[in-house]
């Protein structure tokens, strides 16, 4: 069960009463703009300003602490150093909420964000909850309750929508937009430096939202990733999140494990919060127009959507079908029967299969559209046809098709403006999304699809939260040591001996199955093939003793050495772990090689992982066909390759003291996998 995140911001977004703290007359000032924002808000506006006794018609007051009754919200319309006296004072006269839209403090330097950790100081001793600052404001248009400077914000009429935006230039442009397609919002947010009230918070407020039915997200940096994860997965069983990640960071530094270089911040919060449930775009266009269909429509959880194609143009028909490739989406043949039906309505000449392409709308068109909807491999339809009035009436044959069928169906066409806005307003009445650009409607859909195997994968099974070897850090992390503790938590090794001289050496071409492997065993060399510290294909007595005169030359003295029985060949795996600031305990894995160093082609998961999430991970991966015997290398056990995964999620989880695994390669061999090397670093405060 998972528990609500902070569920407390009723105060701020449901307030009766609002003080506006540094209030004006003068129309040029922002306080003057915060009060003729609220006009339309139904309840209590109280400006307060010292010197003046009524503002725009409201009683003034010197203080908040001098307004007799209770002020649920204040909004802090004052400059950056005035903002520590001005938040003390709402905290003294019990305020719940404040929203900061103040700019010039974490986001300017040292002195700023001295003032800003000030407030929240301040805020936190009272149980005062803040909203920014350096932020727009947010909307609540059911409630008239416009909290923003921004002119014309009180056209955004009331929806189904939420907006939850770090940028609230972003938050105002998402609300906008969704306002020119006919959709209002039940929250705009932008949240600004999030001092305190971060995504988290709000996601997690939505989700007992009866107002809301699609929560956008739209994210910068990811402050608190496993709050945000545990409030995606709260909502995900009321309603969809949808997320815009951006703003992709620098490769994170470190010095020793590849895990470490390749977990770029961007990177790990886009799997993590796609594990957790949300459906990932990639621009604003595709975020608003995969809001637009899920705000009515949701599939239930299903592995794969079925996407049919109908179109009166071959054109179209191809792009489309492209585009819903290249998104994932899976376009099935059509049935016998379904065929049959398509043979009856349209001339010869026409492509029957999926996509299916008219010739031209005509009077079969709506037929058509209805016998590839009703096909029992069809969970979604998107239909395109030019503007042709005179020959199809797109608004009657659609809106039927919506009824007559239980497949979501949504419609692309483009022409003159007027008549496309006039029909796009038709539709969407009838429940039917209308788009001008094939793309946005593909996205539109493959929002619909990710959503409804997001719902399907969170049901596989729970993570296997407790299996994981608890240890204390050994006195010497050396690779032995490292593979002592994979071993532990069931990932296989090759056997070995460890000596601390050349003298124990003696006998070891008979005790270990040849050929080995001789390595250099020290803590502090990681990257040992770099330095000369590895020999392969040792099988003699001369091969040992020069493999060993190697080692010494390599090191600048004798012992001790690491020795191996040599793996057979196969497919190499990176996989690994590390603590995110962010997201907590994360697992990577990707292809050995070019693949994963060069290209990125990596993945990561947030522990505890189930096999499911362990799996996706695996299949995420661009070079994943390199796993299924590829040109006649071994076929990689994905089943095997995900309890690895498990396994190093766990074993973080169990050792604190553990910052980074590296297991670089585990080798795929026609034996199955073993770990050829492996690195463990400890965190730097154990």
């Amino acid at each position: 069960m998972i528990t609500p995140v902070r569920n407390d911001l009723s105060a701020l977004f449901e307030p009766q009463s609002i003080a506006v703290v540094g209030a004006s007359a003068d129309p040029g000032k922002a306080g003057n703009a915060m009060l003729r924002a609220l006009h339309p808000f139904p309840g209590r506006v109280l400006p307060i300003n010292p010197r003046r006794p009524t503002i725009d018609g409201h009683e003034s007051f010197p203080t908040v602490a001098s307004v007799s009754e209770r002020v649920d919200l204040a909004i802090l319309c004052v400059p950056a150093e005035a903002l520590p006296a001005a938040v003390t004072d709402c905290a003294d006269a019990g305020v719940a909420a404040a929203l900061i839209c103040t700019g010039g403090l974490g986001e300017s330097g040292p002195a700023g964000a001295a003032i800003e950790e000030s407030i929240k100081a301040i805020a936190a001793a009272a149980e005062m909850r803040l909203l920014g600052p350096n932020t727009s404001g947010f909307l609540h248009p059911a409630r008239g309750l416009y909290a923003s400077f921004v002119t014309g914000a009180a056209a955004v009429s009331p929806g189904r929508v939420a907006v939850v935006a770090q940028s609230g230039g972003v938050n105002l442009h998402l609300a906008f937009n969704l306002a020119r397609h006919g959709q209002g919002v039940s929250l705009a947010v932008g949240l600004g430096n999030a001092a305190d009230i971060g995504a988290a918070d709000v996601v997690d407020y939505l989700a007992d939202d009866d107002d809301t039915s699609v929560v956008l997200l739209a994210l910068e940096g990811v402050r608190d990733g496993e709050r945000l994860c545990a409030a995606i997965e709260r909502t995900l069983d009321r309603k969809p999140v949808i997320v815009l990640k951006v703003g992709t960071a620098e490769h994170a530094k470190f010095a020793q494990s590849h895990t470490g270089a390749l977990a770029g911040n961007d990177a790990v919060a886009r799997d993590a919060l796609r594990q957790a449930g949300a459906v990932l775009v990639d621009s604003t266009e595709h975020l608003v127009a995969a809001a637009r269909l899920l705000a009515t429509t949701r599939l239930e959880p299903r592995s794969s959507t079925g996407v049919g194609v109908v179109s009166g143009q071959a054109g179209p028909a191809l792009i489309l079908a492209d585009a819903s490739t290249r998104s994932g989406l899976t376009l099935p043949e059509l049935s016998e029967g379904t065929r049959a039906e398509l043979d009856a309505l349209l001339p010869p000449l026409t492509y029957k299969q999926n996509p299916v392409d008219t010739g031209r709308p005509g009077p079969t068109f709506g037929a058509v559209v209805e016998a590839v909807a009703r096909d029992s491999a069809i969970d979604a339809l998107v239909v395109y046809a030019i503007h042709e009035p005179e020959a199809i009436d797109s608004s009657t044959v659609l809106a039927r098709v919506r009824e007559a069928t239980r497949a979501p169906t949504i419609f692309v066409t483009n022409g003159p403006l007027d008549e496309v806005l006039a029909t796009a307003s038709s539709l969407e009445a009838a429940g039917v999304p209308t788009f001008t650009a094939p793309e946005q409607a593909v996205a539109a859909l493959a929002a619909l699809a990710a959503d409804a195997k997001a719902r399907m994968r969170r049901g596989l099974g729970e993570p296997q939260v407790g299996v994981g070897v608890s240890t204390a850090r050994p006195a010497l992390l050396d690779e032995a040591a490292a593979k002592a503790l994979l071993e532990g938590c069931g990932i296989r090794t090759p056997r070995r001996e460890v000596h601390a001289d050349r003298a124990a050496v003696d006998g070891v071409l008979e005790r270990l199955e040849r050929p080995l492997v001789v390595k250099i065993l020290d803590a502090d060399v990681v990257h040992k093939s770099d330095v000369g510290g590895v020999r392969v294909g040792v099988r003699t007595d001369t091969d040992l003793e020069a493999a060993l005169d190697a080692i010494d030359r390599a090191r600048g003295g004798p012992g001790p050495y690491l020795i191996e029985e040599q793996a057979g060949e196969g497919v190499e795996v990176i996989a690994g772990g590390r603590r995110d600031p962010s997201f907590g305990p994360i697992v990577m894995v990707g292809l050995g090689g070019v693949a994963a160093e060069a290209l990125g082609d990596v993945a990561f998961g947030r522990a505890p992982l189930t096999l499911s999430d362990a799996r996706d991970m695996i299949g995420s991966l661009h070079a994943a066909r390199l796993l299924d015997g590829f040109r006649g290398l071994p076929v990689v056990d994905r089943d095997e390759l995900a309890a690895v995964l498990v396994g190093l999620g766990e074993l973080l989880r169990a050792n604190p003291w553990i910052a980074e695994i590296d297991v670089n390669p585990l080798r795929a061999t026609r034996t199955g996998l073993v770990a050829l090397d492996a690195l463990i670093v400890p965190s730097a405060d154990r």
